[in-house]
């Protein structure tokens, strides 16, 4: 046994470097396979959709873009208690906490409230512990079909409070809606 035949994996094949036939040289036998190939995809059902003008159905568990819910009066429910920062596993979110002034007692619930609220969307997973962390119900993932779009600026993916507060006007909305 030659040197070059003893292969330690076992996968080593010897290349031989015989003459084709005609048939092959004709490549007859490959056409006729790619063809054969090419009809067995042609009447099956096309897996590709013409997005966007067509789209999947989500999923029953979908979770979508995040909110900072308000309470009944409009108020923030946030009060900066740092949990679903603690239990975020891609560490997405940011928070600096403040304390309520006197006069702003109609914007924040509790006397502490959220100054800064982030929430990294390169880095969020949508695993949803942040929702079912927070003890006053304060962060949402909606079911919102709305997706983070497509950009080339980093900052543009970090989503401060002013996109993440319910707008009043829908906060409104939902407790007509409730009574």
């Amino acid at each position: 046994m030659s040197i070059q035949n003893i292969s330690l994996s076992g996968r080593k094949k010897q290349v031989s470097n015989k003459e084709m036939t005609l048939g092959e040289r004709l490549y007859i036998g490959a056409i006729a396979g790619g063809m054969a190939t090419t009809f067995k995809h042609l009447f099956k059902k096309k897996v590709t959709i013409n997005y966007p003008e067509e789209t999947r159905p989500f999923s029953p568990v979908y979770r979508g873009q995040h909110m900072l819910m308000r309470d009944e009066e409009g108020r923030e429910r946030c009060t900066a208690c740092g949990l679903c920062a603690l239990s975020c596993p891609a560490e997405a979110i940011t928070m600096k906490a403040a304390e309520r002034k006197p006069d702003e007692k109609h914007l924040y619930r509790e006397e502490k409230y959220a100054e800064i609220y982030e929430i990294n969307m390169l880095r969020c997973i949508y695993c949803g512990l942040c929702e079912e962390a927070c003890p006053k119900q304060a962060i949402y993932l909606t079911t919102s079909k709305k997706i983070v779009k497509a950009d080339t600026n980093r900052e543009h993916f970090i989503f401060g409070k002013e996109q993440l507060v319910m707008p009043l006007d829908q906060a409104i909305n939902n407790t007509a809606k409730s009574e």
